[in-house]
């Protein structure tokens, strides 16, 4: 990353979303429940992860997510809007750590904590390739 570990923790970042029915439970094929799933809200996290990474990466260099843990403590229906405020908390060689949560109106729906790899764009996806070519 063009910053060092200095200049990325703290880092913030959000994403906004309304709450459609393919973002909900019942479309992601988890229960018959109309409301938002986890996959929809660990999706927004990542969106904020990446927003919060943006003004610190190089022409070439992003981020790829290692594992999201999720907890939802409630969720809300179609058509409502949500946002998730993600903050860097850490940072060890090329794996940055967010801490996150996913709010509704004024009161949190879910947290996070979501785990990056810092990489090159260049060289991470010609590696994709080649393993792609040595397991055909």
């Amino acid at each position: 990353m063009s910053s060092n570990e200095e200049d990325l923790l703290g880092a913030v970042g959000m994403a906004t979303m309304v709450v459609r029915a393919a973002d909900t439970s019942v479309a992601a094929g988890f229960n018959e429940l109309p409301v938002l799933s986890s996959a929809a809200a660990a999706s927004l996290v990542e969106s904020a992860c990446s927003a919060a990474l943006a003004e610190h990466c190089a022409p070439g260099e992003t981020s790829f997510t290692v594992s999201v843990t999720i907890e939802m403590t409630t969720s809300v229906p179609i058509g409502e809007e949500v946002r998730a405020h993600v903050r860097l908390i850490e940072v060890d060689q090329q794996i940055v750590t967010f801490e996150s949560a996913i709010t509704h109106i004024n009161r949190t729906i879910a947290t996070a904590v979501v785990q990056r790899r810092l990489i090159d764009r260049l060289s991470f996806m010609a590696r994709i390739a080649a393993e792609r070519i040595v397991s055909a």
